[in-house]
């Protein structure tokens, strides 16, 4: 009997070579990936002629296999290679078989990112695709490459006029190139980048578009006043639920069962409650607006590193000779102004990326007192801050902004915003696209001089001024919030979630992971002293637990 092939290819890639584009509009995709990658030019090469988002993954007749993502990863491709053979999948529990073989390494690296990034995954042995690369499998052997790495080009100087028109362009186009004839909808927070995506699709559907948002009755959470401006002002069809402590503990079982590891992104349950509410209205596929802050500064953090950054400008020798070991005295902790002063040279001498972890909550916390010495002794604790300092010299660009807006790329979009969206939406059975992810946006971010991206200190300046006119003033100078989930307030005061949140931390301390001594200390201390820091940590070892508890119920640490 023949083996099934496996091959799957899913997305919409856009394939400069007309040939191939004409043959994907008559054969379709798949057969379109096995006629390029048949035609004895590399995978690589192949792939650098090919935009839009993508996966993919063949066997091909003289026996090659070829996987590829797209270059934000947006869906994923996973593999396994053994018995001189590789095995593929868009899921990584698809490959793990019945009795699932966990990597600790994969634990340990979930509590430090609160996501598992690629190439990683949580079960031995099984890897996932990182973003922008191909794996290809002949003969026995693996190679896994990058096909594409950020390339900045940071010399411009185009004016501010020409480059808003350009940019404005590009929204509309990227906004119509997901118009797939169904109701045009999309998510709407009330922050720039989703209030951009509704303006634009309005716009382009001639037609009000259908927005979705949510909100918390928790003081600080609540952004639905911003969501509904936006939707004054562009006079979209808008729709609101308030998302409560009861409609978690209903839905966070399966949210962090379906996805294929654990996931602790805490916005993916608001995000699949918007999604779910689009869906009952009978939307079918959804635009978020996921990725404007990373193409175009709008991270907080990019300003507080480049305030960092100016303390390299200092000659080494007063550096290293007089600030560094002034700063290290413990007498000036007590002398307010100069604690002041130490505490930046002290930070500002991490070199990066290391500098971006300085907060790390699990360090934060102490790992010793979180957990147990058998987790502990079957990693490497270094491990997370090898793989970004690995990471961080790949792209090509010397300044800061722009080096940072590459790592988060792959940390923040591919790792953990985007399969946030792309698995709630799923679950709530949306499709989704993302329109700032557009391979016109993306190049024209990587050639955007990068003071047009944060103008002294101020964030995403040249996307703001842009669009100036076009979006609301209220919403140009709002603070960044997005869908925060207040989690740590609600589980301090609702029995149902403290309940849930406690039996899923007693269960991790069951299987060995973390410290009995210290899922009591959370729970029973910490959280009523500061619930929005300590939420998080309960957060991150719920999900765990629940996710297990569906995959992998007889795990236990050795």
């Amino acid at each position: 009997m023949q083996a099934q092939d496996p091959s799957f290819a899913t997305g919409a890639p856009r394939f400069a070579d007309a040939r191939l584009a004409s043959l994907a509009a008559s054969e379709g995709v798949l057969a379109t990936w096995k006629q390029a990658f048949s035609a004895g030019r590399s995978p690589a090469e192949v792939l650098k002629a090919v935009s839009g988002r993508f996966s993919v993954g063949l066997r091909l007749p003289d026996g090659r296999c070829v996987l590829a993502v797209d270059r934000f990863a947006v869906d994923s491709v996973c593999y396994r290679a053994e018995a001189g053979g590789l095995s593929f999948a868009p899921r990584a529990d698809a490959l793990a078989g019945a009795e699932p073989d966990l990597d600790p390494q994969a634990i340990f690296d979930y509590l430090y990112f609160h996501v598992i990034p690629a190439p990683r995954t949580i079960y031995r042995g099984i890897q996932r695709l990182p973003a922008g690369h191909v794996a290809v499998f002949e003969q026995g052997q693996l190679r896994v490459e990058p096909y594409w790495v950020p390339t900045f080009q940071e010399g411009g100087r185009d004016s501010f006029d020409s480059l808003a028109q350009e940019f404005r362009g590009l929204l509309r186009e990227a906004v119509a190139s997901q118009l797939d004839g169904s109701k045009p909808a999309c998510f709407l927070s009330g922050g720039t980048d989703s209030s951009t995506v509704a303006g634009m699709l309005g716009q382009v559907a001639n037609r009000p578009a259908a927005s979705y948002s949510i909100g918390f009755d928790a003081e600080g959470y609540d952004e639905m006043e911003y969501a509904r401006l936006a939707a004054r002002h562009f006079k979209t069809e808008h729709h609101e639920y308030y998302v409560t402590p009861a409609d978690l503990v209903a839905s966070i079982p399966a949210v962090a069962a379906h996805y294929d590891q654990p996931f602790g992104n805490s916005s993916a349950l608001p995000a699949f409650y918007c999604a779910k509410m689009a869906r009952e209205d009978g939307v079918n596929h959804i635009l978020a607006g996921d990725g404007g802050d990373e193409l175009f500064g709008g991270n907080t953090r990019y300003a507080k590193q480049k305030v960092f950054g100016w303390y390299g400008s200092i000659p080494a020798v007063l550096r290293q000779g007089l600030l560094e070991p002034i700063s290290s005295l413990g007498l000036v902790r007590s002398i307010p102004l100069i604690k002041k002063g130490a505490s930046y040279v002290n930070q500002a001498k991490v070199p990066m990326p290391d500098r971006l972890m300085t907060y790390n909550l699990l360090f934060h916390l102490g790992l010793h007192d979180v957990l147990t010495p058998q987790l502990l002794a079957a990693v490497n604790i270094e491990g997370p801050a090898e793989q970004q300092r690995a990471l961080w010299p790949q792209a090509q660009g010397k300044d800061l902004v722009n080096r940072m807006l590459a790592f988060d790329w792959r940390y923040t979009l591919a790792d953990c915003d985007l399969p946030k969206v792309v698995g709630t939406t799923g679950l709530a059975g949306l499709s989704v696209g993302f329109p700032m992810l557009d391979d016109g946006l993306l190049a024209f971010s990587e050639r955007l001089r990068p003071d047009f991206k944060l103008k002294g200190l101020r964030l995403r300046w040249f996307f703001k001024e842009a669009l100036r006119g076009f979006l609301p003033d209220e919403i140009l100078t709002k603070k960044k919030q997005g869908f925060g989930l207040p989690f740590g307030v609600w589980t301090a005061r609702h029995d149902g979630l403290k309940a849930l949140a406690g039996k899923s931390l007693h269960g991790l301390a069951d299987r060995g992971i973390v410290r009995r001594e210290f899922v009591g200390s959370l729970l029973d201390e910490r959280l009523s002293q500061h619930a929005g820091y300590f939420g998080e940590m309960v957060w991150i070892l719920m999900m765990l637990e629940q996710w297990l508890a569906a995959k992998a119920p007889n795990y236990r640490m050795a």
